[in-house]
């Protein structure tokens, strides 16, 4: 047994625990994404690639669109190395753009659909995509940001088009209710190309350059402490390595013969990579839902019911609760992998009662692909940890003031990963590159943890002070920027405020001018303007002034420990304006 940290991570003594044909190590992809999908077309031809309610994609028809819909990018002049846009919910037209992009040798840009103007002005901005495929539903959106960053040229997307011709009938229906779920689904988007006229090209020359296996694939964007959006390079090996890593970590699927589920999102590194890349690479079916929605699961389980889950906590928890009254089955699920936020015991348990396997909660970030450790599919488990390195990965925990210290087991450190699936850098930014990749290989996590004999790591805080909501990361300085712009408010503290099923709520904290009023309901609409509904505080509590360093620097950690403790720093109850009650 070792003796210590350094002995433990140096000998990987955690594979011991690791399932029953699950390798230490993979074996690295030698091609490109492309290839990957052009493999599993010719293996695989009339397996069912995608299912969109009760739409069929097989892997030989998703290829042809793959390639005609390249021909339709390449003339309207995307070439090798530009960055071209995707702002689409989960559907067929978003897995061929993605792979239609990556067969150019250009480089995808994932977007949140939901995102302001102001919050897509800011990536565009930073990548300066001139090429952009978007759902319909939010060209309008990208219209109003400023025109200098603005893409050229506009790709719309009508995710019904994807639909069963019986569905896309019954939504022409003259109902009313009919009408309002369909404006939900779509748009007129005057003054763009429609998705279908490019995906009619003629399939790409054969012989025209293909991406090799070292190229960027993706620019996945991700928050950092300032709030300024980050774009993690991220290549066709460190995201095919990953598949790798994840197929490796589940070793009895049978490729070809596999149901996932695709209700998380495709923009965020976690659904990208389950639901377009590793359920290609192990010729799964992948059927997608364009929102979480259990009736559309319910609905979906039916014809083919899922054998791979991969959610986050509220998700799992949902699910149990409707295949506890009997109205969906989840027996047939082998694997259910959770990320994004701690996975508790309670929810482990009401998922276990009623699926055919076990629930495990995985660590990654946009800079690992994003899976970097994992629990295992074992009786060894830890619930509550985020468990061991998967193959082919190496970490260290390491004083966050000396990082060249790895620090010793139980005690509290930074975690760093290396392995292939480590990213390259951010676009364009080569100070914070060189301040996050170090030597190159390591990648600072940010997150404070500690690991036990065994090698099993747990997070105990983040150092980065992000607040993780509903599966996604939000910067507190990004929402900070917005709140202090309400008139009346001198400044503010943004954090997450943990509820019971392990997600946080963002929750502000304002201190105000001398003589204003808060009007929570004008603060609410005001933030729904410039941010993201996710980001949008859930709750605001006034106080006469926030906790500070001898320097003036906030202290969110304590503010969040007196919120979290029921303590804020109260005086007087203040009615706002808007009808709402604040605490003073």
């Amino acid at each position: 047994m070792p003796h210590n940290a350094s002995e433990l991570n140096a000998t990987r003594a955690w594979n011991r625990f690791y399932a029953e044909g699950t390798p230490a190590d993979i074996d690295l992809p030698q091609g490109s994404l492309y290839d990957m999908l052009e493999d599993r077309a010719n293996r695989f031809s009339d397996n069912v690639a995608i299912e969109f309610f009760g739409g069929e994609t097989t892997y030989l028809h998703l290829f042809n669109q793959v390639n005609r819909f390249a021909e339709g990018l390449r003339i309207a002049g995307v070439k090798a190395g530009d960055r071209v846009t995707l702002i689409l919910p989960n559907c067929p037209q978003h897995v061929v753009a993605f792979y239609a992009v990556l067969r150019l040798g250009a480089v995808v840009v994932e977007h949140n659909p939901i995102y302001t103007a102001d919050e897509h002005a800011k990536q565009f901005a930073d990548h300066g995509a001139d090429v952009a495929v978007i759902w319909d539903k939010a060209c309008a959106t990208i219209r109003q940001m400023p025109r200098k960053v603005q893409p050229k040229t506009i790709i719309s997307v009508d995710i019904t088009r994807a639909f069963p011709l019986k569905l896309r009938l019954a939504l022409r229906l003259p109902l009313q209710k009919v009408r309002d779920k369909r404006s939900a689904l779509t748009q007129s988007a005057p003054g763009t190309v429609a998705f279908e006229r490019l995906a009619a090209s003629t399939p790409i020359d054969r012989e025209h350059p293909r991406p090799a296996v070292d190229d960027t694939a993706v620019l996945q964007y991700t928050s950092g402490t300032t709030g300024d959006p980050k774009g993690a390079i991220i290549t066709h090996s460190n995201l095919w390595s990953n598949a790798r890593q994840g197929a490796a970590w589940m070793p009895r699927f049978t490729p070809g013969r596999e149901t996932i589920y695709g209700v998380l999102p495709m923009f965020h590194a976690f659904g990208l990579l389950l639901s377009v890349i590793y359920s290609v690479h192990v010729a799964a079916r992948a059927t997608l839902f364009p929102t979480f929605d259990p009736q559309l699961i319910i609905d979906a389980s039916k014809q083919h019911p899922a054998t791979f889950i991969p959610a986050v906590p509220p998700m799992y928890d949902r699910l149990a609760r409707v295949a506890r009254e009997g109205k969906l089955d989840l027996s047939g699920v082998i694997y259910a992998i959770s990320g994004a936020m701690t996975l508790n015991d309670a929810i482990v348990d009401r998922w276990e009662k009623v699926a055919g396997g076990r629930l495990v909660e995985g660590f990654g970030m946009t800079e690992t692909s994003p899976v970097a450790l994992g629990n295992p599919f074992t009786a060894e488990r830890k619930t509550g940890t985020i468990g061991i390195p998967f193959p082919s990965t190496d970490i260290k925990v390491v004083d966050p003031d000396d990082l060249t210290r790895e620090v010793e087991l139980g005690e509290v450190g930074e975690l760093l990963v290396h392995g292939p699936q480590v990213f390259q850098g951010y676009w364009n930014r080569p100070e914070e590159t060189a301040q996050t990749l170090l030597e190159g290989r390591w990648v600072r996590s940010g997150d404070l943890v500690t690991q036990d004999e065994d090698g099993f790591v747990t997070v105990v805080d983040r150092k980065k002070e992000l607040i993780i909501t509903g599966g996604f990361n939000v910067a507190p300085t990004e929402v900070e920027k917005v709140i202090n712009r309400i008139p009346g408010v001198a400044e503010s503290a943004v954090v997450g405020v943990r509820r019971g099923s392990g997600a946080e709520s963002v929750t502000a904290v304002v201190v105000l001018e001398p003589g204003a009023v808060f009007d929570e309901a004008a603060a609410r609409a005001y933030a729904r303007e410039h941010l993201a509904e996710y980001k949008v505080p859930r709750s605001y509590q006034v106080w006469d002034e926030l906790p500070k360093s001898l320097i003036g620097k906030v202290l969110r950690r304590e503010v969040r420990e007196r919120l979290q403790a029921g303590r804020g720093a109260k005086s007087t109850r203040q009615h706002g304006a808007g009808g709402d009650d604040v605490e003073r």
